[in-house]
C-alpha cells in the first residue's frame, strides 16, 4: 500500500524556491543585492525626497524675496476735469485740470524686512529637517523590506530542508509497512507531517513573495528579483534613548524648526504694531498756458484699534509659538519612550537568540537524532520520531522569527537618524 503526498504543485514550487534561495553559484553571488545597495537605489528612486528638495529651494528663494522692499506703485490719472458748463470734459481750458503721474513706495522698516527673510530662512531649515525625516523613513522602510525578504526566504529554506527529512520518514514508514514491521497509522502520520510542512511552506512562500513585492517598491522591480547578500550585523547599533541624542531625530528637528518659525512670526507680529510709512512723488501737467505742478506726500497708517487688531494678532502668534514648543516636548517624550521600549526588546531578544542557538535548537536536533536512534533500536515508536522532527522545525522557525523581529528592531533603531548614502 502506497500513499501519494498531496499538492505536487506546492512541492515543486518549494523545491525550486529552495534551490533559488540556498544556491550559491558565483554568478548569483556577484549580482546579490546588499542592504546598502537597496537603500541607495531607494533613495535615488524616491519622489518624496525630490519633493522635499524642491521645498528647500522654494523656501530659500522666498527668504531672498521677503527681505526686499515692496514694489512701488505707479498711478496715472486725469484730475479736476470740468463736469459742467462750457468747459465740461475739456482737458485744457480750466487751470485746475491736470494729467497726473505718480509713484508711491512703501518704506518697510529694515527690522521687518529682516524678520520676514528670517522667517523663510527658518522655513528652509525646517524643510531640510523634513527632508532628513523622509530620508530616514526611506532607509528604514527599505531595510525592513530587505530584512523581511531575507528572513522569509530563510524560513522557506528551513522548511524545504526539513521536508526532505520528512519525506525520508515517509519512505521508511511505507517500506516498513510493506514489510509488515510498521503500522498504517504510522504511515498516515508521516504523510500528515509532510502535508503540514507543505501547508507551512505555502504560507512561507506567500510571505516571501509579499516581502519581495514591498522590496520592489523601494529598490525597483529589477533589483527585487536578485538574490540577497549577507544579513548585516544586528548585534550592534549606535542609538540610545538619551534626550540629547534623540533631539537630533528628524521628526524632533522638524518640530524644533516649526517652533522657531512660530517664534519668528511672533517677532514679526510685534514689529507690525509699528505701521509702515509710504512716500509718494507725483507730477501734474496742465495746459500750456498754466504752469505744471508736483506733489510730495507721506501716508501714515493710523492703528486706532491696536488692542483689537495688532495686539490680538501678536497674542495669537505667541500662543502658536508656545503650542509648537509643547508639541516638540511631547513628541520628544514619546520618542524617548518608544526608543527605550525598542532597546529593551532588542536586548531581551539578543539573549533569547543566544539561548536558541546555544540550547533550544541543538537540543531539538539532538532529540530527533536520539528518537531516530532509539527507533532503530526498537526502543521507541515512529510517532516519537515524527514528533521530534516537528519539534525541531518549530524550534528552528521560532529562532528565525525571533531573529527577524530583532532585525526589525535593529533597523528601526539604526535608521532613526538617516545615514549618508554611499
Amino acid at each position: 500500500m502506497r500513499f501519494e503526498t498531496p499538492n505536487r504543485l506546492i512541492r515543486s514550487i518549494l523545491v525550486a524556491s529552495a534551490i533559488a534561495l540556498v544556491g550559491a553559484a558565483p554568478a548569483l553571488a556577484q549580482s546579490s543585492l546588499s542592504l546598502a545597495e537597496a537603500q541607495r537605489l531607494a533613495v535615488e528612486r524616491s519622489r518624496g525626497l525630490a519633493s522635499q528638495r524642491l521645498a528647500v529651494d522654494a523656501a530659500r528663494e522666498m527668504a531672498i524675496a521677503a527681505g526686499q522692499y515692496p514694489d512701488p506703485i505707479l498711478s496715472l490719472s486725469v484730475e479736476n476735469v470740468p463736469a459742467q458748463g462750457a468747459d465740461r470734459f475739456s482737458l485744457t481750458r480750466d487751470f485746475m485740470t491736470m494729467k497726473r503721474v505718480g509713484v508711491m513706495q512703501e518704506l518697510t522698516g529694515r527690522e521687518k524686512r529682516a524678520l520676514r527673510a528670517e522667517r523663510y530662512d527658518i522655513e528652509g531649515r525646517k524643510a531640510l529637517a523634513e527632508q532628513a525625516a523622509v530620508l530616514a523613513s526611506v532607509q528604514r522602510d527599505t531595510a525592513l523590506a530587505w530584512l523581511d525578504t531575507w528572513y522569509a526566504e530563510r524560513v522557506v529554506g528551513a522548511i524545504a530542508e526539513l521536508r526532505e527529512r520528512a519525506l525520508q520518514e515517509v519512505q521508511a514508514a511505507e517500506s516498513e509497512y510493506r514489510a509488515g514491521k510498521g503500522s498504517q497509522p504510522e504511515v498516515l502520520m508521516a504523510h500528515t507531517n509532510v502535508a503540514m510542512l507543505d501547508d507551512r511552506a505555502a504560507e512561507a512562500l506567500r510571505k516571501a513573495r509579499n516581502a519581495r513585492a514591498v522590496l520592489a517598491r523601494w529598490a525597483g522591480d529589477g533589483a527585487a528579483t536578485r538574490t540577497l547578500g549577507p544579513v548585516p550585523d544586528i548585534g550592534t547599533h549606535g542609538m540610545s534613548a538619551h534626550d540629547e541624542i534623540l533631539a537630533g531625530h528628524p521628526e524632533i528637528e522638524t518640530l524644533a524648526r516649526a517652533q522657531e518659525v512660530a517664534a519668528a512670526e511672533a517677532r514679526l507680529a510685534r514689529a507690525n504694531r509699528t505701521p509702515d510709512w509710504s512716500i509718494e512723488l507725483a507730477y501734474q501737467e496742465r495746459a500750456s498756458r498754466f504752469g505744471d505742478m508736483f506733489t510730495v506726500g507721506v501716508s501714515i497708517p493710523l492703528p486706532w484699534d491696536r488692542a483689537n487688531r495688532q495686539d490680538r494678532e501678536l497674542a495669537a502668534k505667541l500662543a502658536m509659538a508656545e503650542q509648537a514648543q509643547a508639541m516638540r516636548e511631547e513628541a520628544l517624550r514619546k520618542h524617548v519612550a518608544e526608543v527605550r521600549t525598542m532597546l529593551n526588546e532588542w536586548e531581551s531578544n539578543r539573549s533569547r537568540i543566544a539561548r536558541y542557538e546555544r540550547e533550544i535548537v541543538p537540543l531539538a536536533k539532538a532529540r530527533f537524532e536520539a528518537a531516530a536512534t532509539a527507533y532503530r533500536g526498537g526502543k521507541s515508536s515512529r510517532s516519537e520520531v515524527l514528533a521530534a522532527l516537528r519539534a525541531e522545525l518549530d524550534a528552528r522557525l521560532m529562532a528565525l522569527m525571533l531573529e527577524s523581529e530583532t532585525a526589525r528592531l535593529w533597523a528601526q533603531l539604526t535608521y532613526l537618524i538617516p545615514e549618508n548614502v554611499k
